[in-house]
């Protein structure tokens, strides 16, 4: 299985935006009481943090004073401090939990509530198990970042800031000694940050990509079991989980050697000034407790900057993980609803109109699919399309359900440009029956129920029935509430097909769309089913895909496609009559398959 192309180096590049976090900001306001509860209890915690070493200066200082109840208060003053400290965190890290849970699931809903209404033409270029982990390992960047990282990290930089000015408090030379280390600490964090933004997003990248393999393997594991393809398979999925295993090895190697010099140089800095502070202590230019005191607030601004020299890798992975989804959101969709869309007309039931509709697949813009197509149905007119694989058939299927937008040309429902009406509008008045039916991991009432979830149990069982699939689903072991498995894996082929038939019989709409309806079923199911669809499109307009005689013969026209373009138009008869192309398909596939039964 080929790769699906992923992020180019110029993609990545962008990664270097750590501003790319404020994509967030859209998900965050609308809660931004809770963010601003959140920062209250972070601000709280903070500044109890910086207390803390004033009382220990304090204890310090008066360890040899006759006065034992001045000893006892700041000893309780101490505690009453930790008290403040802990019940501060607790309320921090619920608050910044509870925003990031909730952030995260709005974004899945957005993300999701995005990508489910694109054009197939989006789908050409993305694979699905890509779009899955941005929705899935992405957004749990994003929560580790707001519910855990974006708190810890604004709580080092107010203990930071706070804590150097303290420390110039307590004592001007020591601290001027502590800020010289400030700029060789400095250098590595930004050098070496940049190669790691890139590096983050590279291994989102290969982790996207690892799912979207896993995925396609994964959805077609009875074909690939079928060819024995499991050794490339797994050699393909290997090798994209070893090339972000890789990345991610790179990534690591560069945090680990950042976090190591910038711990090494701070502390290294800290003990030299210690060491300064030790002889001034001896001086009488500081007092023991001072020297305490500076060097608790020493030790937690150096634990401050290694905290965020390690959080830093983490918002970095998060702005890539952000730049990602963003880009979901984003994305420009090749179809769009009008901004004042038009009602469909009820007034003709059912018209559909292609006028010089000629039409090139995004991936394929030098082959045109359809050439210069007219084609006009009445309402409840059964139109049935033939011609060879290719030849555009299934195009015109896709193209009257508004997937994808003409080239040139237009296609009108009653009258009216498919662009001018709202997409859910207009498929409304559309039922279909694909090729390939779509069976969902529910039960077979549910995947029924799916063309029009308001409908009654009793009008369900009417549907079933009129599919000819009532008797086969009674017999299941619950009945129309068995499972049916994840795409309809415990249903026989002509099964699956007849619950998607029970499906469009559901929605009643009056378009019927039919792409080889019945091409899985078996002959005694194919004519119980072909007096439903007969019955069913008598007062709908019905576009049928099939090769099958029965279902040709009794439509009121034949469209013949070959290359995109109509080439013969009439009944059955007219068309054999006339020995073109539909004479020569009716000789192969109907009069032979005649004579085999």
């Amino acid at each position: 299985m080929a790769r699906a192309p992923q992020g180019s180096q110029e993609d990545r590049e962008k990664s270097k935006n750590i501003r790319a976090l404020t994509g967030l900001a859209r998900f965050i306001l609308p809660y931004r009481g809770l963010a601003l509860a959140a920062v209250a209890a972070l601000v709280l915690t903070a500044c109890v943090s910086l207390v803390l070493p004033m009382a220990v200066r304090r204890v310090v200082d008066n360890f040899n004073s006759e006065d034992v109840q001045i000893l006892d208060q700041y000893f309780l003053a101490a505690l009453g401090i930790a008290g403040l400290l802990a019940i501060g965190t607790a309320l921090r890290y619920l608050l910044v939990t509870l925003l990031g849970e909730r952030v995260v699931a709005d974004i899945r809903k957005a993300v999701f509530d995005r990508v489910i209404a694109m054009s197939p033409a989006f789908y050409e270029k993305i694979m699905t198990g890509e779009v899955l982990s941005r929705i899935t390992t992405d957004t749990t960047l994003i929560l580790s970042v707001i519910g855990s990282s974006v708190s810890i990290a604004l709580r080092n930089i107010l203990i930071l800031i706070g804590g150097l000015i303290l420390m110039l408090i307590t004592s001007v030379k020591l601290t001027s000694l502590v800020l010289l280390i400030v700029p060789a600490v400095i250098v590595p964090i930004i050098v070496l940050g940049r190669r790691l933004r890139v590096l983050s997003r590279e291994n989102q990248d290969l982790i996207a990509e690892s799912s979207g393999n896993a995925s396609e393997a994964l959805s077609s594991v009875q074909t690939v079991q079928a060819f024995t393809h499991e050794a490339p398979s797994r050699a393909a999925f290997a090798s994209v989980t070893e090339d972000s295993f890789r990345s991610a090895r790179k990534r690591v190697k560069t945090r680990s050697v950042m976090t190591a010099i910038v711990i090494f140089l701070i502390f290294s800095g800290i003990n030299g000034v210690l060491w300064i502070g030790a002889r001034d202590l001896r001086l009488g230019d500081i007092t023991a407790g001072e020297l305490v005191q500076f060097v608790i607030y020493s030790v937690m601004v150096a634990g401050a900057v290694a905290a965020l020299s390690e959080i830093w890798g983490e918002l970095q992975r998060a702005a890539g993980a952000t730049e990602r989804l963003v880009e979901l959101l984003n994305a420009k969709d090749e179809v769009q609803d009008p901004e004042n869309p038009v009602a469909l007309p009820q007034a003709e039931q059912g018209t559909v109109s292609f006028e010089n509709v000629t039409f090139h697949y995004p991936s394929r813009p030098a082959q045109a699919a359809l050439q210069s197509v007219d084609l006009h149905v009445k309402p409840g007119e059964t139109v049935a399309l033939v011609g060879p694989s290719g030849a555009g058939k299934t195009t015109i299927i896709q193209m009257l359900q508004r997937f994808y937008d003409p080239t040139s040309g237009r296609i009108l429902l009653n009258g009216v440009d498919l662009r001018d009406m709202a997409r859910s509008d207009f498929r409304r008045a559309i039922a279909l029956v694909p090729q390939e039916p779509v069976i969902f991991a529910s039960t077979a009432r549910e995947n029924i129920r799916f063309g029009w979830p308001e409908a009654t149990d009793a009008q369900v069982e009417a549907a079933a029935k009129a599919a000819a699939a009532h008797d086969f689903l009674m017999a299941l072991p619950e009945g129309y509430d068995s499972y049916v498995g994840e795409r309809g894996v415990m249903l026989s082929g002509g099964q699956k097909q007849r619950i998607a038939i029970a499906r469009a019989i559901l929605r009643d709409a009056p378009v019927l769309l039919l792409d080889e309806a019945t091409s899985a079923l078996d002959a005694e199911s194919e004519q119980a089913v072909q007096v439903a669809v007969e019955n069913l499109s008598q007062d709908r307009t019905t576009l049928i895909v099939a090769h099958r005689l029965a279902t040709v013969k009794q439509a009121d026209r034949i469209i013949v496609f070959e290359g995109g373009q109509i080439v013969a138009t009439g009944t059955h008869d007219e068309l054999v009559a006339q020995n073109g192309l539909y004479a020569r398909l009716a000789r192969l596939q109907f009069t032979e398959g005649l004579a085999a039964e």
